[in-house]
C-alpha cells in the first residue's frame, strides 16, 4: 500500500522566534468545580493543610505550568478582591452574577497564592474594570507588591504574608466588549479607562507588565475596531493585548472541525494586523505583543449545571481523542506566532472545558487534551523554526486547502534537543519526510503518537489511560533525512539528539 507522502524543510537559521516560557500558561477562575471540588476540596482524603487537593498538585506539576491566571474571566468583573483575603471566618459569602453562583469566598487571593507557589507557577492577576476601576486596581497592586508601611502592604502582613508577592502580569479587566459582561463598556469607555489605570498602578509599581482586553472573539461585531479603538488610548502604558479563542465542534464533521484551527490562525493574523496599524498611525517604535490569555476546544457538558451552588460542575466534560487533535492544531498555532504571542494561557486547567478532571471527594485524572499540553510544555521550550512545508490537501463545506500535516519544528540550541509536533487530519497514515541536514550530526531520540481507533475514545475515573500517547512510533533516520509514519488522525512528537559542531 502506497502511503500519502508530506516533507518539510528545516533550517536552523530559519526562526520565527523563541517560545517564551509563559506559553505554556493556564488559567483559574471561580467557574463551577475549578476551585471549590477541583484544586481546593478540604474535606478530600487527598487535602493538604491548606484544603489544596495533592493529587490535582501532582498533576499541574507534571504540566510544568509557567503562569496561571486568576481570577477571571467573567467572575473578574463582580469581584472585590478584598473578600477574599484575611480570616476565613469573617468572609462574606457573596452571589457570583456572571455564573450565577454562591461563592463563600474560603478560597481568595492569599490562597491561590500559595496553590500556585506548590505548583510552580506565576501568578498573572486580573483586576475588575467592570463593576470597579482604578482604586481597586491600585490597592490591590499595593497588597501584593508594596514591601509594607502602607495601607494594603501593611493589611497583607497582618495576614501573615510578610514578603510582598512581587506579581508581574496584570489584566486590565476581562471580556468587556462582551454583552454577557458585568458592566460592559464601549471600546472608548474601556479604553480610556484602561490607560488611566494603567498609569496608576505603574506609579505604584513601575516594574509591572499589563494586558489590555482586545475583542472577546473574532465573531464579534466589534472585532477587530474595538482593538483598534482600545490600542489608541493604551498603546504606549501597555506591553499586551488580549485575545481569546474557543472551538467548538457545529456540526458531527470530523474533516471541518480538524481544520477549525485556521481560524484561530486568521485570528492572530488581524490582531497582529491591528497592532501594527496603531504602531503606525502613533509613529511608534513600540511593538506591541500578544497575550492569548484564553484558548481551548469546546465540547457540550457531560454534567448538568444546577445554579446557586458552590462547586457545581460547569462545562465539566470529558474529551474525545478528535477534541485532543483539535487542541494540539491551536497549540500549534500559538507555537507558530512565538515572534508576537508572549502569553498564552489554556482555559481552563481543572473541571471546566479542562486538562484535568476530578469527582467530588473521588479521583482526578487526565483528559485527552493534557497531552499534547504536556509535550509542548516539556519539548516546546525553544526557538520556533519557520517550515518549509509540502503536503496532501483537503476541501471541506467551510475551508479549502487544508492540509493533512499541521506541524511546528522547535530547536532548543542549549539542550541539543530538535522537537517537531504533527497533527494528522488524515483518516489515511502519512510517510512525513523531514530534511534536517542543515542541523549536522542528528540522532533519532524518540517518536511519540497519540491516537485511537475511535475518534469518540474518552478518559474516565474508571479507565484514565484509554487515550493517551504511547513510545515507538514509526520513525527512520538516514543521511540527515528522516521518514516518520504519521497514524490515522494523531499527534506525533518526533524528537532528535543534535549534537554541536
Amino acid at each position: 500500500m502506497t502511503l500519502l507522502k508530506a516533507k518539510s524543510i528545516l533550517s536552523k537559521d530559519f526562526r520565527i522566534g523563541r517560545a517564551s516560557d509563559r506559553l505554556f500558561g493556564s488559567f483559574v477562575e471561580h467557574m463551577g468545580s475549578v476551585v471549590y471540588n477541583g484544586i481546593y476540596e478540604p474535606d478530600h482524603e487527598a487535602a493538604d493543610e491548606d484544603g489544596f487537593r495533592k493529587d490535582v498538585l501532582e498533576l499541574v506539576r507534571e504540566l510544568k505550568l509557567s503562569v496561571v491566571r486568576y481570577p477571571g474571566g467573567n467572575f473578574s468583573s463582580g469581584y472585590n478582591w478584598e473578600d477574599g483575603v484575611g480570616p476565613k471566618e469573617r468572609r462574606p459569602v457573596k452571589l457570583d452574577l456572571a455564573w450565577r453562583q454562591v461563592e463563600p469566598n474560603s478560597f481568595g487571593l492569599d490562597e491561590f497564592m500559595r496553590w500556585t507557589g506548590k505548583v510552580g507557577a506565576d501568578a498573572i492577576m486580573t483586576v475588575n474594570l467592570g463593576t470597579r476601576g482604578i482604586d481597586e486596581a491600585r490597592n490591590l497592586l499595593e497588597y501584593c507588591n508594596f514591601p509594607g508601611g502602607s495601607q494594603y502592604s501593611d493589611l497583607r502582613r497582618s495576614h501573615g504574608v510578610r514578603d510582598p508577592y512581587k506579581i508581574k502580569t496584570w489584566c486590565l479587566g476581562n471580556e468587556l466588549d462582551g454583552e454577557w459582561q458585568i458592566a460592559r463598556k464601549t471600546a472608548d469607555e474601556y479604553g480610556r479607562l484602561a490607560c488611566e489605570t494603567a498609569k496608576a498602578m505603574k506609579w505604584v509599581d513601575p516594574d509591572i507588565e499589563l494586558v489590555a482586553v482586545g475583542s472577546s472573539a473574532r465573531h464579534m461585531p466589534t472585532f477587530p475596531e474595538w482593538d483598534r479603538t482600545v490600542l489608541m488610548h493604551t498603546y504606549e502604558h501597555v506591553e499586551q493585548l488580549s485575545l481569546h479563542h474557543y472551538i467548538g465542534k457545529r456540526e458531527n464533521d470530523t474533516p471541518t472541525f480538524l481544520a477549525m484551527p485556521l481560524e484561530m490562525e486568521q485570528q492572530i493574523k488581524d490582531v497582529i494586523a491591528t497592532c501594527d496599524y496603531v504602531q503606525s498611525v502613533k509613529r511608534s517604535s513600540k511593538r506591541m505583543k500578544l497575550s492569548f490569555d484564553e484558548w481551548n476546544v469546546w465540547r457540550e457538558p457531560d454534567v448538568p449545571y444546577t445554579p446557586w451552588q458552590t462547586g457545581c460542575p460547569y462545562d465539566w466534560v470529558k474529551f474525545h481523542m478528535e477534541d485532543a487533535l483539535v487542541f494540539g492544531s491551536a497549540l500549534l498555532s500559538i507555537l507558530r506566532h512565538a515572534d508576537r504571542i508572549d502569553i498564552a494561557c489554556q482555559s481552563l486547567l481543572v473541571n471546566t472545558i479542562p486538562m484535568i478532571l476530578t469527582n467530588k471527594g473521588g479521583a482526578a485524572w487526565r483528559n485527552p487534551t493534557f497531552y499534547p499540553f504536556l509535550h509542548a510544555s516539556r519539548y516546546g521550550r525553544g526557538e520556533v523554526l519557520r517550515l518549509e512545508t509540502e503536503s496532501p490537501k483537503y476541501d471541506t463545506k467551510l475551508y479549502t486547502d487544508v492540509a493533512k500535516v499541521d506541524s511546528v519544528a522547535v530547536w532548543n540550541e542549549e539542550k541539543g534537543e530538535l522537537t517537531v509536533f504533527a497533527v494528522n487530519r488524515s483518516e489515511e497514515s502519512i510517510a512525513y519526510e523531514l530534511d534536517i541536514r542543515d542541523f549536522g550530526n542528528v540522532s533519532f531520540a524518540e517518536h511519540l503518537v497519540m491516537n485511537h481507533e475511535r475518534l469518540d475514545a474518552v478518559n474516565t475515573a474508571d479507565n484514565q489511560g484509554e487515550v493517551r500517547p504511547r513510545a515507538g512510533g514509526t520513525t527512520t533516520l538516514n543521511g540527515g533525512r528522516a521518514e516518520s509514519v504519521l497514524p490515522p488522525y494523531s499527534w506525533n512528537v518526533v524528537r532528535f539528539n543534535v549534537q554541536s559542531a
